[in-house]
């Protein structure tokens, strides 16, 4: 602890911190540019200047840097005094020497941290009178807009990009007073998590292009607590609504899970709720059409086909809210509901839930994966299947620096000292996995083979950690070489982490991975594990404990039945003929958001509402309950809509007029019947919260023109939608308070505060800037580690032999392999084209030449893809990407036959 004096008042602290960070949490303000909580401090903007002391009698002081002064035990500074503020002022007024001054027509304005900053330091004259430097812009692809005009060079891109996200395509050219932060040419930022430069970035230089399309100022949108449904993590988002339609997704703060940051798929990956090709009325088929019917008569015919008696099949999905899978179970019956998981999936997904609750390594989160020393990923890539992962295993294997910095008693938020110490060292970061990562250059080593010779690798590490653990028999010399080093690696750390995963489809990793995490936890109970599964509400119908898809479509293909399925495309987890054997002889009822091919076959279609329509429950990877508020009521602006919830739909199919009025009954009831769900009401405060008898705003303060939102329609404002299912008001009518104190922070919609526009003003919501929020961060664990290890998985699996049929592995994509993320347009410029992966072995014995079109037949079916030889993947295996166009659903481990020619 430290005890600090600021403007004469006394502060108690923890120390060990710089000034500005330390004062931040305080609740004091001080100006910054380039300083970020995830960035450390380099000192290049001079903004946080204040006057320093010697102690409480000295009255000359000096100007220091806030941000590279550490706060130590009986430190005096001034903030408010008179020569700091003018050197502040002074400062600001050299950085906007050359800036355009455009905030009326520049896309920040509103929420932008140069406004927020020259107004709390009180720069407002413009004295530069001569001509203004000039930069020609960039075209950097369908993400990001380039306005280098209003750049002032605070680095900030840069350090995220290069330093922080492991970019190699954005940098800083020029000198002096003439610098460029761009690319070597024009060309899409190849980076998946380019798109956080519109909010790291200070001024408008980097701004988000899929908003720029239709454009609408911060304080006209209307947000709500949102997440991410893009991967199994979960991140909190915060989506911007106008008009009935999403303009733009932003970082909600978690400290745990996404930090300030957030991947390209989950924050440009909207544009599915804005499709114009969405069921949004109910549609019934008659003679081979839909046609649009009311709501009764629809629910009425779909009433009939219920109780027609036929057997009544419900099929979920891992990417609808546990309360429509809920009440789709109640509708069916527990015996009649499907998790609407492949076979595989849902094993796997199973067995990552059983190693989470059966073993003692605790999960672990992006937060505490930063903190590991030594890592090893075992047959995931993390960067396609649980992107913010991947980004905290960066900051894992910088981490090095941060010892190294202890080591010599330098803080490691001296960016620069800390780059010095450290030079290219790195915490050893392990990766095997079938085919090269985008993340290997951070790795020590990287291993390359089949699923069943990974799961080999990670035994025979548990083996080395943990004689009692299985030992690996034949194991070639190499390869025990190095489960040797890794074994030696992951014991010599003191937070050791174990990745792993559904990715490989292959259920020998994953055990293979918990040997080794329960191997580690006898000396290091800092030990943890992280395993990620395929869709954000996997672990979520995991806890249902319900009957596959294969086995539900297998008894619909066996008798005439009713098939009643929720938010799910049968035809993208399954071989076509599989599907249409089963729906050959049933009555098909879908509810959906999407058009899907499912729901094109659909005797009754009921429009689905999207995560930013209507409230919902998600489960991420590490059984972390969290709750996602709807956005706005697309009805508002058109009567004609009839989207809602599916668990709501489902509701007023069993129960009529006496459905269920809100979801926190929902979820009671839910609780009531699933003991595994205990808990999960307490993700969010009910509906009945209220703040001095207040709801809470769901729209700034400044919010204008709701008139003019229905003026094409109607000039007489309507009363806006009333909300029974949460806290949160529609508009900005309601608690719109300064802080998080009066808010809970799995209520807080986006953030502001006095003087805080931008997303800098997280840092007035949080109990010390950089760490958790206020209230702490959302969500409510469902599953936790157990206090003792169970016996160790046995079943070590043969080596892989190549025997002239190829082992399918699949490949997830970034941009691609996830469904709903893929239907928005700017995400589908950057979905590769579609290929089949053969190792250079392989294709020399095929006789098969790189881009040259093979035949490949699997599980019976035959189709046509241009090879991709490559030298990274393993001989005797076929890769092929997840999702992408021509390619069907896959079995992983499946064989295939390869042949020349299409």
């Amino acid at each position: 602890m430290a005890i600090i004096h600021v403007d004469g008042k006394q502060y108690e602290v923890k120390g060990g911190e710089n000034l500005l960070q330390t004062c931040l949490s305080l609740g004091l303000d001080i100006p910054y540019f380039c300083w970020h909580p995830a960035l450390d401090s380099v000192g290049a903007c001079r903004q946080c200047a204040v006057k320093q002391y010697k102690d409480g009698d000295d009255k000359q002081g000096r100007i220091v840097m806030s941000c590279m002064t550490p706060t130590t035990d009986n430190t005096w500074i001034s903030i408010d005094d008179e020569e700091s503020k003018e050197f502040r002022e002074t400062i600001i007024s050299f950085l906007m020497t050359n800036h355009p001054h455009d905030c009326p027509v520049c896309e920040e304005g509103g929420h932008c941290h140069l406004q927020d900053m020259t107004v709390m330091t009180g720069h407002h004259n413009r004295e530069y009178r001569f001509t203004k430097r000039t930069h020609r812009n960039q075209e950097l692809g369908p993400f990001i807009a380039h306005e280098m005009n209003r750049c002032i060079s605070c680095y900030r891109c840069v350090r995220f990009y290069n330093d922080y996200a492991g970019g190699t395509d954005l940098g800083v050219y020029g000198s002096a007073a003439n610098v460029y932060f761009g690319r070597e040419k024009d060309g899409t930022l190849e980076s998946e998590f380019s798109g956080n430069l519109t909010e790291v970035c200070p001024t408008g230089v980097f701004t988000d292009k899929t908003h720029s399309e239709r454009y609408t100022r911060k304080w006209d949108m209307q947000f709500s607590p949102s997440i991410c449904a893009s991967c199994s993590v979960g991140c909190n988002i915060s989506p911007g609504e106008r008009y009935g339609e999403v303009r733009r997704i932003e970082n909600r703060y978690h400290g745990e899970l996404n930090g300030y940051f957030l991947c390209d798929r989950g924050r440009f990956g909207y544009g599915h709720v804005n499709r114009k090709d969405r069921p949004r009325q109910l549609l019934v088929s008659k003679d081979g059409r839909r046609e649009a019917m009311d709501a009764g008569d629809t629910l009425d015919f779909i009433r009939q086909q219920l109780q027609a008696g036929k057997p009544v099949l419900g099929i979920g999905s891992p990417r609808a809210s546990i309360e429509s899978n809920y009440a789709l179970r109640e509708l069916v019956g527990t015996a009649h509901f499907s998790n609407g998981q492949t076979a595989l999936d849902a094993a796997l997904t199973r067995l990552c839930l059983d190693v989470l609750r059966q073993g003692p390594a605790k999960c672990a989160t992006p937060s505490s994966i930063e903190d590991a020393d030594a890592v090893l990923v075992l047959g995931e890539d993390v960067l396609a299947t649980a992107p913010r992962i991947a980004l905290a295993l960066r900051q894992a294997a910088k981490g090095k620096a941060d010892t190294m910095c202890a080591e010599k008693k330098v803080p490691d938020w001296q960016a620069a000292s800390a780059k010095d110490i450290a030079q290219r060292l790195l915490n050893p970061v392990f990766v095997a996995t079938p085919a090269a990562t985008r993340f290997d250059d951070i790795a020590a080593a990287t291993h390359r083979a089949a699923a069943p010779d990974l799961a080999r690798l990670g035994y025979a590490i548990a083996h080395a950690l943990d004689a009692s653990s299985p030992a690996v028999e034949g194991l070639d010399t190499k390869t025990a070489e190095l489960a040797q080093r890794i074994a030696a690696a992951l014991k010599a750390a003191k937070r050791p982490l174990v990745i792993s995963g559904t990715g490989c489809g292959d259920a020998a990793v994953i055990q293979a991975a918990a040997n080794i995490a329960w191997a580690l936890q006898a000396s290091h109970p800092a030990a943890e594990i992280c395993l990620a599964v395929p869709e954000s509400n996997s672990i979520g119908l995991a806890l249902f404990e319900a009957v596959d898809l294969e086995a539900a479509l297998a008894r619909a293909a066996a008798q005439p039945s009713v098939l009643v399925v929720v938010e799910n495309d049968l035809y993208a987890r399954l071989p076509a003929a599989q599907v249409d054997a089963a729906l050959a002889r049933s009555t098909l009822i879908v509810l959906d958001h999407q058009d899907t091919r499912t729901a094109q076959r659909a005797q009754a279609l009921l429009p689905a509402a999207s995560f930013a329509e209507g409230d919902g429950t998600l489960i991420n990877y590490e059984g972390r309950a969290q709750r996602y508020f709807q956005n706005f009521d697309p009805a508002y602006y058109d009567r004609s809509v009839a989207v809602a919830e599916s668990w709501r739909w489902l509701d007023r199919l069993q129960n009529g007029d006496a459905a269920r009025e809100n979801l926190d009954e929902v979820l009671a009831q839910a609780e009531a019947a699933l003991p595994a769900l205990k808990g999960i009401a307490a993700a969010a405060p009910n509906a009945s919260f209220r703040i001095k008898g207040m709801k809470i705003a769901r729209a700034p303060q400044r919010q204008s023109g709701r008139t003019a939102a229905r003026a094409n329609i109607f000039v007489h404002e309507p009363r806006s939608t009333q909300d029974a299912d949460s806290a949160l008001a529609f508009s900005m009518e309601g608690v719109n308070g300064a802080s998080g104190v009066d808010r809970p922070p799995e209520l807080l919609p986006f953030a502001w505060a006095p003087g805080w526009n931008s997303p800098q003003a997280w840092n007035k919501f949080q109990a010390e800037v950089g760490g958790a929020l206020r209230g702490g961060d959302p969500g409510v664990h469902l599953v936790k580690a157990a206090a003792s290890r169970p016996a160790y998985y046995s079943a070590v699996p043969a080596a892989l032999k190549p025997n002239g049929a190829l082992r399918v592995e699949p490949l997830y994509q970034h941009f691609g392999s996830e469904e709903l993320s893929s239907l928005a347009a700017p995400i589908q410029q950057r979905i590769p084209a579609s290929y089949a992966a053969l190792s250079v072995g392989d294709a020399a014995r095929l006789g098969v030449n790189h881009a040259e079109r093979i035949s490949i037949t699997l599980d019976g079916q035959t189709f046509s893809l241009p090879a991709r030889v490559r030298p990274d993947l393993p001989a005797g295996v076929l890769g092929l990407p997840v999702g992408l166009a021509g390619v069907p659903p896959l079995k992983a481990g499946s064989a295939a036959t390869v042949a020349k020619g299409a």
